[in-house]
């Protein structure tokens, strides 16, 4: 492997100021000990509204982000980094920015012929009038890790589900729940990752069910036919390539009981624990913790051209 950072300093972005703050520090805190125990000069930073200050002392080449959520995840810490130059891991401003909200993503795929389930958005001061019949799935627009998400079964339940959705974000998505298996495909280097299928002992894959040991088996390979693992496959990298996307991420699918799948996410910054998601399928393809974490870092790189350096 090319370790063109291996004398550089590495700045370890994680934490930040979102809801997911935990799990970022759990995901940074992660891949600063692989890359330090590989002989890197890997530094913490820990992100707060004075980012430009610790950058300035720190004095870092390149960024490994390990942010979740908004301020991190959402474009906004990419941008930051094209202005100081600083090449980062990841996808870029746009990509980032899209991918986070889920309203514009949905959007980018029926632009794109990706099939994700009907939806729609819950407008303030509008009466909610949902085209498309029970069970819903409510949730704010640019939040992650299922933070404020409900399944509202009854209509009149809805109204609840909204506001609860609505004190993380004033946007809300309304979509249609689909019956079936929960998968995920991890995207390295354009390339898709083994499918890893999701069996959450309560049927709900929510905050809990994701970050409680033990209350979810996660399946590799999924158990599903291998045309359909191939579909699931290809559909993943047309999501990842709607968004604009680069480096690794991490795409969520539903396969219904009728055999149809619907992309419902793209995440930009997947969980890089060594019992996350995408770090279990690249095992699963003979890729240690370390070795992804460096193929990550490897490829790190601004995404605006031009500005000088």
């Amino acid at each position: 492997m090319n370790r063109r950072w291996r004398d550089k300093r590495v700045g370890v972005f994680m934490g930040g100021v979102s809801h997911e703050r935990e799990i970022s520090l759990k995901t940074g805190r992660a891949i600063l000990g692989a890359l330090q125990e590989e002989g890197y000069d890997a530094v913490r930073i820990d992100v707060s509204f004075d980012i430009v200050q610790k950058l300035l002392s720190t004095a870092i080449d390149v960024a490994f982000i390990a942010l979740h959520g908004r301020w991190g995840e959402d474009g906004t810490v990419q941008g930051l980094l094209e202005l100081l130059r600083i090449p980062y891991t990841g996808s870029g401003v746009l990509a980032s920015a899209l991918a986070m909200n889920k309203i514009k993503s949905k959007e980018m795929f029926l632009y794109h012929g990706v099939p994700t389930p009907e939806f729609m958005v819950a407008l303030p001061e509008e009466p909610l009038e949902v085209p498309f019949p029970t069970p819903w799935v409510v949730k704010p627009a640019s939040e992650g890790s299922t933070v404020g998400i409900s399944i509202v079964r009854e209509p009149s339940d809805l109204d609840d589900a909204v506001s609860r959705a609505r004190q993380y974000d004033q946007q809300v998505l309304i979509e249609q729940f689909i019956r079936g298996r929960e998968l995920t495909v991890g995207i390295l280097h354009g390339e898709p990752l083994p499918i890893v299928e999701i069996v959450p002992q309560g049927g709900f894959y929510d905050y809990r069910a994701k970050y409680t040991p033990g209350i979810t088996e996660y399946l590799i390979p999924a158990r599903i036919e291998d045309r359909t693992g191939e579909t699931a496959q290809r559909l993943s990298l047309q999501a990842y390539r709607a968004l604009t996307c680069s480096g690794c991420a991490r795409v969520d699918l539903l396969l219904d009981e009728g055999g149809d799948i619907f992309i419902t996410e793209v995440n930009t910054l997947p969980g890089m624990t060594e019992t996350s998601l995408v770090p279990k399928a690249a095992a699963h393809k003979g890729l240690s913790f370390r070795q992804l974490v460096l193929s990550i870092l490897e490829d790190a790189s601004l995404k605006v051209e031009g500005g000088g350096q």
